[in-house]
């Protein structure tokens, strides 16, 4: 008995037609019919009847039926696994970020994901989350970490992993001046130590932003207005490490994300925070991080598994106390 009789027997079975069950199988009839013969003289009896051109099971036909599909599926569900399982010894994960993540999360997560398979490469993309949904609705990623809420009509399916707090970076010496040119100083664009700051208190400070394409950017300049004024950019059009470096030579301050502080001495961060709430409180200003990808692509096993690596990742930093100031994981434990 061989696996291919009984995939033939099945087909005919199911349309009750030796030529439109050939078709289907896209194989010559009398090959099929072949076959089936061969299957039949090896079980000893006759699976189907053919009187009168109508073809029915037999009583030996209707027992083997449900075996064979069993039979068959199982067949499926092996070959299907065995590709899994070589699947996640090779292949590839395109993986969209933000810079904050880059800088923060993202290093351990990643270790964790080679530590566990170090068959897979893994291509990583650092953009601003316009940027990164872009690429990932081209089908150039297979999955991003991007900011809510997405903009605009997207075939996105995205879950929300992550919430992170903004605050102002400014030098870690505030007010203080900076070096300049010989025989003067340049003032440093700080602000004053506060416990928080609020989007009003940046009017008029010299601003260093963000290029294009970043979330913070039009986020900010967005807040900015809904206060009546206009941001003043002192620089704009880096990067995330760019911006950083530029406010810690005193060219002004940036909305950024709390984790991205993390190993710079030099900066400082003041928590950002919404007007009076009505309650007498002041609301920390949040984002909301999300892991994207789209709606009509099935993952790859390959990312399937690193989605798992990360958001088991996550739930345990989340207990362990151990994930960066400013940031809570939205993941159940």
């Amino acid at each position: 008995m061989q696996l291919q009789q009984l995939a033939y027997f099945v087909a005919v079975a199911e349309v009750r037609h030796f030529t439109q069950a050939a078709e289907l199988l896209r194989v010559a009839q009398p090959s099929l019919s072949k076959q089936i013969r061969a299957l039949e003289t090896d079980l000893g009896a006759s699976l189907f009847s053919r009187a009168r051109g109508n073809i029915t099971l037999t009583p030996a036909g209707e027992a083997l039926l449900p075996l064979a599909k069993r039979i068959l599926a199982d067949v499926d569900t092996a070959r299907h696994e065995v590709q899994e399982l070589a699947g996640l010894r090779r292949g590839r994960v395109r993986l969209g970020a933000t810079p904050s993540l880059c800088a923060g999360l993202l290093g351990d997560v990643l270790r964790r994901f080679h530590d566990a398979y170090s068959g897979i490469e893994i291509l990583v993309e650092e953009g601003g989350s316009r940027d990164l949904v872009r690429e990932l609705t081209r089908g150039l990623l297979d999955l991003a970490l991007v900011i809510l809420p997405l903009h605009g009509d997207t075939p996105l399916d995205t879950r929300p992993i992550l919430r992170e707090r903004l605050v102002v970076a400014s030098p870690a010496d505030g007010e203080r001046s900076a070096p300049g040119p010989p025989g003067g100083r340049l003032p440093r664009r700080g602000v004053p130590r506060r416990a928080t700051l609020r989007i009003a208190d940046l009017r008029d400070r010299p601003m260093v932003m963000f290029r294009s394409g970043y979330d913070l950017r039009e986020a900010t300049i967005s807040a900015c207005r809904a206060e009546g004024f206009e941001p003043r950019f002192a620089v704009e059009g880096g990067e995330m490490d760019a911006v950083l470096r530029f406010v810690e030579a005193g060219l002004g301050i940036a909305v950024v994300p709390s984790m991205v502080l993390a190993g710079r001495p030099g900066l400082r961060g003041t928590p950002l925070v919404q007007a009076d709430d009505g309650d007498g409180g002041h609301p920390s200003l949040l984002r909301t991080i999300a892991l994207a990808h789209r709606k009509d692509v099935s993952l790859t096993h390959a990312a399937r598994a690193f989605q798992d690596t990360l958001e088991t990742f996550l739930v345990e930093a989340a207990l362990a106390g151990s994930l960066p100031a400013g940031v809570e994981t939205l993941l159940e434990s």
